[in-house]
């Protein structure tokens, strides 16, 4: 019996590792849109997020956290390409498609940025902006921002 036992667990293959980051590779990974200030848009922002296609890329993996969590959890908090190169090298990533909310210029405007990012480049691909009047309004609109930062 002992004999079986010490047999079944020899031929026990290791766990494999996470994904790895490779260059050149197809993988896009959308993260989640914090929720903090605007839930209702940024539900809906990680919905289209998570359905887009990015011409030459598989689809979108959804992360499990936003943009920011991953930034804390590396140390690197700047808004520039050599941090979200980091961030995208953590999740073995080769672009990042994320969004942001933000107040707008007026009160209860919601500005919305949704940002394709190349890992392999360390470049921004693609950027779109857009300010709405209401949450609500994003919640409506999102899906056009979404579409100009990932059209080719």
């Amino acid at each position: 019996m002992v004999i079986v036992a010490m047999a079944m667990v020899g031929c026990a293959h290791p766990k494999p590792a996470g994904p790895v980051y490779t260059p050149g590779m197809h993988r896009l990974i959308a993260l989640p849109t914090d929720a903090a200030s605007y839930p209702a848009a940024a539900e809906r922002a990680t919905t289209f997020l998570g359905r887009t296609r990015v011409r030459g890329f598989d689809p979108p993996e959804l992360g499990k956290v936003s943009l920011e969590v991953v930034q804390l959890s590396i140390e690197c908090v700047e808004p520039t390409p050599a941090c979200y190169t980091a961030v995208g090298k953590s999740l073995s990533a080769n672009q990042l498609l994320f969004a942001q909310l933000e107040a707008g210029p007026k009160d209860d405007q919601v500005q919305v940025s949704v940002s394709l990012f190349d890992v392999d480049t360390a470049t921004m691909k693609r950027q779109a902006r857009k300010v709405f009047d209401t949450e609500q309004d994003a919640v409506y609109g999102i899906r056009d921002v979404v579409e100009e930062a990932t059209k080719p």
